[in-house]
């Protein structure tokens, strides 16, 4: 085979490639290849490229039998190493010179492996976040069984914790539902077409309960006249519930929660009209180390208050998957001490 049309060939590959002779060096590689491992590397010897044993040793394989070897090899990008795939096949010869050669490619595994990575992560999480109520119940009823058989006191302040416990098992449950039934919903865009300021208005109304209990005013800022958008507005409700309820819960503390619904000529963002739904509090704030991650599931900035107040770490990792399908943005604004502002940027 003529090496130009290996040239050729190797261009026309999206993934790095590049083929080594049987004499160990590099005859051709394809320009994905050659950023990848230098400009420099045609001409070399494989093994000063491709520094790597494993896949020195799965180069060394196939020249010898001929059949496909596979190796990992790991690139640095200077803040992170990447994990990538490379594959080794045998070719028929390129000509009197080179009687046998090899073809090696590289695939990046960063994104499978790091998704393999996030389910067992999540899966580690969910095992935490029950485990903990189950063990008080198992001890509770134990406990019930024996010492406590007849002490009315011991017994009564033991099965209210038990009942809150259950409920923590059973929110967690159901927030994991309403995470997957999200999630699975994600590409499909709501077409229903629903009053923003009459769906807050009336999640406003059925939080003032426990604003109340919490000694916390709220306030709707939204213009009179009705303002359509393309939604769900089940799932909408459930985000400004969510947010609502954040903000009573953890920046309470200012006595003042303000819910405004602004539009917006253009998002910078979406690069649209749009719509942005602020939910304010004057409370403690956010410390700004904590803002990146609090859609991440389980990620709590306090984790211990939160679950004190019933918390399941999965509230803004929803909202964040209502508002992907929405087509919006959320966006957190906050400085540790002076409140934080949660924004819902919807497309008109």
């Amino acid at each position: 085979m003529p090496t130009a049309l290996v040239n050729d060939l190797l261009a026309a590959t999206p993934l790095p490639a590049l083929v080594v002779e049987s004499g160990e060096w590099i005859v051709a590689a394809n320009p994905e290849a050659k950023r990848l491992l230098g400009a420099g590397i045609v001409g070399r010897h494989f093994a000063n490229v491709l520094r790597q044993p494993p896949v020195i040793a799965a180069i060394e394989a196939t020249l010898q039998d001929h059949q496909e070897h596979q190796a990992r090899h790991m690139v640095s990008t200077g803040a992170q190493d990447t994990p990538m795939e490379v594959t080794c096949r045998h070719i028929a010869a390129l000509g009197p010179a080179y009687p046998s050669a090899v073809v090696v490619s590289f695939q990046d595994r960063a994104d499978v492996e790091q998704a393999g990575q996030m389910r067992r992560d999540f899966v580690a999480n969910v095992s935490h976040e029950l485990r903990t109520p189950l063990t008080a119940l198992i001890g509770f009823i134990e406990t019930l069984r024996g010492a406590a058989r007849d002490d009315e006191a011991a017994r009564d302040r033991f099965l209210n914790i038990m009942e809150g416990e259950a409920g923590r098992m059973n929110r967690l449950v159901g927030d994991l539902l309403s995470l997957s039934r999200v999630e699975a919903e994600e590409r499909v865009r709501p077409t229903n077409q629903i009053d923003l300021a009459g769906l807050l208005t009336s999640t406003l109304t059925s939080m003032t309960p426990l604003a109340d209990n919490n000694k916390v005013n709220l306030t709707l800022v939204a213009p009179d006249p009705p303002v359509q958008i393309s939604g769900d507005a089940d799932q909408l409700r459930q985000v400004f519930t969510n947010l609502i309820e954040n903000a009573i819960k953890y920046g309470g503390s200012g006595g003042h929660v303000t819910v405004e619904l602004r539009e917006i000529d253009r998002d910078p963002v979406l690069r649209a009209a749009a719509l942005d739904v602020r939910v304010i509090d004057q409370g403690p704030g956010i410390d700004s180390v904590h803002l990146p991650r609090l859609t991440e599931r389980f990620y709590r900035a306090d984790n211990h208050r939160s679950r004190q107040l019933g918390g399941t770490g999965l509230g803004l990792a929803i909202a964040k998957h209502i508002v992907n399908r929405h087509r919006g943005r959320l966006k957190v604004d906050s400085e540790k001490g002076n409140g934080a502002t949660f924004s819902v940027i919807l497309p008109r």
